[in-house]
Order: C-alpha cells, then structure tokens, then sequence
C-alpha cells in the first residue's frame, strides 16, 4: 500500500474511533486539569469534626460550608460537641485554619481549585460568647488574607468566610469592632431588622420550630409560602438561609424535603450525610 494511502486509511479509522468513545478534545482536558471539580455551594457539612477526616471529608465532596463547635480552653480553642469529648490535640487550627491556608496558597489564592467561592466556616461557640470570640478573633488575625474581611464599613472576600454561631454574646464585642475577620450567624428574629448583611450574612434557625412538615406526604402550601417569603426576604437583604434539624436519615422524605429546599433557593442543606448529599444535589442538576 503507498505511503500516502496508508496515511489516508489511519485518518479515517482515528476519526471513526473518536466518535465511537467520544474522546473529549484537547482544550476540555486542559480545563479539566485547570479546574478543579464543581464546588456544591449549597452542601453544609453539619458537626463536621465528627468525620474521620475533618474538613477533609467534606472538601472531597466538594461541600461549600462546614460546621465546627469550639470550646475555649485556656488560650486554646478545641474542637468538640461536648466537652467529655475535648482532646488537647484537636484545635481548630490543626484541623481548620491551617489545612485551609495550606490549601488556599496551593491553589493560589481558592479553596476549590479555579473557583471564585469563598467556603463558608461556620463556628459554633460553645463556651461563654464574648470570651470566647475575643480569643478566637486573635487567632483568624493570624492568617493574613484567608478570611472574608469587614473593614470600616466595606466588605472585602476572602476564600473563607468565618460565620460565628452558638452563644449569642459574641454579638456584642463583635458589633464593637470597625475590623473584624468574622461575620454573625442571626436567627429568624433577625429577619428585616437593623442589622445589615455586613454584619449577619446568613440566617438560620430550627426547622422544627417553624415548620410542621417532615417529607411525609404533601407540604403544606401554607407552609411552603412561609418558607419562599423567608428566604426572599433575606435574600432581598443579601442574606443567606439555612435550617437545622432537618430530616437526616437517607430515604424519600429527607429527599423530598430537601427538594423543597432547593426549589426554595435555601442557601445551605444541613447534613451529616456527605455522600447522601452530593448525591442528591448532583442529581438535581
């Protein structure tokens, strides 16, 4: 066979090969390996800690905010639900604040490789509030340019955003301050009040308290309407919603309430769950 229609016949099996599989071409690959994997913004790793891997977990499956309750001990904030549990090696510095500066300069400046976000973290203070806030403020000021700051009345994003939760008097040292590392986690109560997004950019609260409703059957339409005002009216203000105590056990009415969810354009999905979750929210796409 001449050289040239050896050449000829190779093309067209290459190309009918391509077609078979579908090989992606040269420029997906290279975005494949620019970017990272879609983060689930919406996934909320709830008493995170409690995975093998803190933080880790959740990170692999791609969650946009996780959950880690501290107790002050000292000078030193661990990590823990209760504190039968506390354990002097389990800081929320080895298992967050450093891993997560680690990562943000390896991926030069994000927590998800190529993605804009910024990873949601929620701190959920278990010791008296204002204590323990002031101690916890002097450890995120030690990592420059990790977290979301406030400053003088502006806002300026960081690829972590610190969210304090649990003990309510953290409120009143951190209202004090024109500079602050972290932002307040309101409640329902917060809703329309004066407090701007600068300062409570997420609300959340009990599902139980505020909603009859567990998956089972049809979702009151009553109900459901309360819930869409809830989160138009927060979201008209800049803030974000997420419920706790929500349905967790893997089944029809965790997926049915998680689909109102998300027809709601609730912000964040409460679970333990982390692959349940992925799962579910992949599928919705």
């Amino acid at each position: 066979m001449a050289l040239t229609t050896r050449r000829r016949a190779l093309s067209t099996l290459g190309a009918a090969l391509a077609g078979a599989v579908a090989l992606p071409t040269t420029s997906a690959w290279a975005g494949e390996r620019k970017h990272g994997p879609r983060p689930l913004w919406r996934a909320h790793a709830h008493n995170d800690y409690e995975h093998p891997r803190p933080l880790l977990d959740a990170l692999d499956h791609r969650f946009g905010s996780v959950e880690a309750d501290i107790f002050l001990v000292g000078d030193q904030l661990l990590v823990a639900h209760d504190p039968v549990d506390l354990d002097p090696t389990r800081t929320l510095e080895s298992l967050y604040l450093d891993p997560l500066a680690a990562r943000v300069r390896a991926n030069h400046g994000s927590v998800y490789r190529g993605q804009r976000g910024s990873l949601q973290l929620l701190i959920d203070i278990k010791t008296e509030g204002s204590s323990t806030y002031l101690e916890l403020d002097r450890h995120l000021r030690r990592y420059k340019h990790l977290f979301t700051t406030y400053a003088h009345g502006r806002v300026y994003p960081g690829p972590v955003t610190a969210v304090i939760s649990g003990d309510r008097a953290a409120r009143v040292p951190m209202e004090a301050q024109t500079v602050r590392r972290a932002f307040y986690d309101g409640r329902l109560a917060d809703l329309g009040g004066a407090a701007p997004a600068s300062f409570i950019p997420l609300i959340s609260d009990n599902w139980t308290l505020n909603f009859t409703w567990r998956g089972e059957g049809t979702f009151p339409e009553a109900e459901r309407a309360k819930l869409r005002t809830m989160v138009s009216t927060a979201h008209g203000r800049g803030q974000k919603v997420r419920f706790w105590a929500t349905p967790d056990v893997p089944g029809a009415a965790r997926d049915a309430l998680w689909g109102e969810l998300v027809d709601a354009d609730v912000d964040h999905l409460n679970t333990d769950d982390l692959a349940g979750l992925e799962a579910f929210l992949d599928g919705r796409r």
